[in-house]
């Protein structure tokens, strides 16, 4: 049954168009703004602090797997940036692998072994997309050429074998098998979604795909079997407005954070089943 409006509430308000979002194990909700910010809002949204700044537009982040550092796609200084959360400090992590330098460098997701699979998105209506993955020390590979249609959020399976990877002008959502050896194996669509723009993804505990759509303001819901229903639409554009990257969280991880470009704000939604943890989750 999908959700209404009514059903979203405001999470953050005062961000600068934020394209990114990610939960911390301490419960912490971490953003990025257009101008380079990087942002940390208290687990319950009353307090926004801007932790640090590239001074580019930060599009994706997440966490590695012991928290110990941030890492934040920045599509203006074309690279994937390190900030050490401690000392925060902040230094390039990536710009690139194989001779060949990232454009579009959209979206890290961290295995539980440290290494963070990259999306390049490759440019604008042109299939060049590609998965790039990377050590902890910043030692890549192109692990899949592609070429995807604008590659943007990513997802590891809960099994961890497969990474899915969303197609924006697809429009939709593929997955590319990881081998047990870690190289990319069989590519499928996995889902269409017709007359949209998807951005993000998450998965639930019980293998429900959320995928987020920059246009039109809603987020679908593809169960196991691969079916497709609405979660939640705005056809305002105010609650949910050009939802982006999301992420589970919150209270046993019942909450779905939504970042919203169009607007200064996060969203909040809540969900009937917990959210898939991710690397830097303690498993529960």
């Amino acid at each position: 049954m999908a959700l209404t409006i009514e059903n979203v509430s405001v999470f953050a308000d005062g961000l600068d168009h934020t394209e990114c979002i990610a939960v911390h194990p301490d419960g912490s909700v971490w953003a990025g703004g257009e101008t380079g910010q990087l942002y940390r809002i208290a687990s319950d949204g009353s307090q926004i602090e801007e932790i640090n700044n590239t001074g580019g537009f930060i599009l994706g982040i997440a966490f590695s797997p012991d928290a110990r550092w941030l890492a934040a796609c920045d599509l203006k200084k074309k690279c994937v940036w390190k900030l050490e959360l401690e000392s925060n400090r902040l230094e390039p992590f990536a710009t690139g692998a194989e001779g060949q330098t990232f454009n579009i460098p959209n979206f890290p997701v961290f295995d539980r072994q440290g290494n963070v699979y990259v999306s390049e998105s490759g440019a604008f209506r042109e299939v060049k997309g590609k998965v790039y993955r990377f050590d902890q020390q910043g030692n890549g590979q192109v692990w899949h050429k592609g070429p995807f249609n604008f590659a943007n959020g990513m997802a590891l399976s809960a099994d961890k074998k497969y990474l899915y990877v969303v197609c924006t002008w697809l429009p939709g959502v593929e997955r590319i098998e990881i081998r047990p050896d870690g190289t990319a194996g069989k590519r499928e669509v996995y889902v269409t979604l017709p007359q949209t723009c998807p951005d993000g993804i998450a998965f639930d505990q019980n293998g429900n795909l959320y995928v987020s759509c920059y246009v039109p303001n809603s987020i679908y819901v593809v169960n196991p079997q691969q079916e497709v229903r609405l979660l939640v639409d705005d056809w305002e554009g105010h609650t949910l407005s050009n939802p982006t990257n999301i992420a589970f969280g919150g209270k046993d991880f019942q909450q779905l954070f939504t970042a919203n470009l169009g607007r200064w704000h996060i969203s909040t939604l809540p969900m009937p089943v917990p959210g898939l943890q991710l690397a830097c989750h303690p498993a529960r």
